[in-house]
């Protein structure tokens, strides 16, 4: 495996996928071992390697590398847990809608209030995909053979966990689809503030499906966000109103999200899907 591929005009690129298998050694790190010293160890031997590498290059790989950690863990929670649901990465829009993971009739219900308001308000529904998506576990049994244990992380591994969603696009019925979460390796302010234009987006077109469907009393959906490092002025700015639920005095005001999470070690990682996906 490479750790670059060379551009044209002679500029390195990480590999990112068998970067992060050689950097680990195809081994699943120590549970307990922070992320952040973990990405502090890749950085340095990339570096070590070609110095020319920029910390930007370095910065988008970790987003990467992270969501794949928190993939294999919450993975494993689905394995191991007999109630447990499953957490399953999804790829940028511009590869799947995430509304083509519903039954046909729920994503021509989501299309077609796409068209209706692109006609009347010459406006668009634009927004990036949640980085997960929580898929009840009775459909995930249904649709997946292979339910053992991940205990090595190759380019094998990689490429099942990024392909994974295709099992369920075009499968899951309203209440199959339980909650998102959106992924950050930092909260920099305009992450806070894309995490929260997808919460009310997500829940605003959950809102819809029940309507147009005529469901009463539905489970609502779960929006949860994940980074290494959380603080206080992350907390209080993602404590944001779901804005589709102040319009009517008829429902209760709702968070966009409903947890934030602090997650740096692989252990963290198992304790909170632990906590979610059940």
């Amino acid at each position: 495996m490479a750790l670059f591929r060379t551009l044209p005009g002679g500029r390195p690129q990480i590999v990112k996928d068998e970067a992060f298998c050689e950097l680990l050694n195809n081994e699943m790190p120590n549970n307990g071992k922070s992320y952040s010293e973990l990405f502090e160890e890749f950085d340095s031997a990339i570096r070590e390697q070609d110095s020319s590498i920029t910390t930007g290059a370095l910065s988008n790989s970790h987003g990467d590398w992270y969501e794949w950690l928190l993939a294999v863990n919450a993975w494993n929670v689905f394995v191991e847990a007999e109630n447990a649901n499953l957490g399953v990465l999804l790829p940028n829009v511009s590869s799947l809608d995430v509304s083509e993971l519903y039954q046909n009739d729920l994503c021509g219900l989501i299309d077609d209030l796409r068209t209706k308001v692109a006609e009347s308000a010459g406006v668009e529904f634009i927004s990036s995909n949640p980085d997960f998506v929580m898929i009840d576990r009775e459909l995930v049994t249904r649709q997946l053979s292979r339910t053992t244990r991940i205990t090595e992380i190759n380019i094998d591994t990689i490429r099942f966990l990024q392909s994974l969603y295709q099992n369920f696009v075009g499968h899951c019925g309203f209440e199959d689809i339980l909650g998102y979460v959106s992924v950050k390796t930092s909260l920099r302010p305009d992450r806070r503030l894309q995490i929260s234009h997808e919460c009310s987006l997500m829940k605003a077109l959950y809102v819809h499906l029940q309507t147009r469907k005529w469901i009463i009393n539905p489970p609502g959906l779960k929006y949860y966000a994940i980074a290494t490092s959380v603080g206080p002025s992350d907390r209080s700015a993602l404590k944001t109103v779901a804005t589709h639920s102040i319009t009517t005095v008829h429902s209760i005001p709702q968070a966009a999200v409903d947890e934030v999470y602090e997650v740096n070690s692989s252990q963290r990682a198992l304790d909170v899907f632990s906590e979610i996906l059940l």
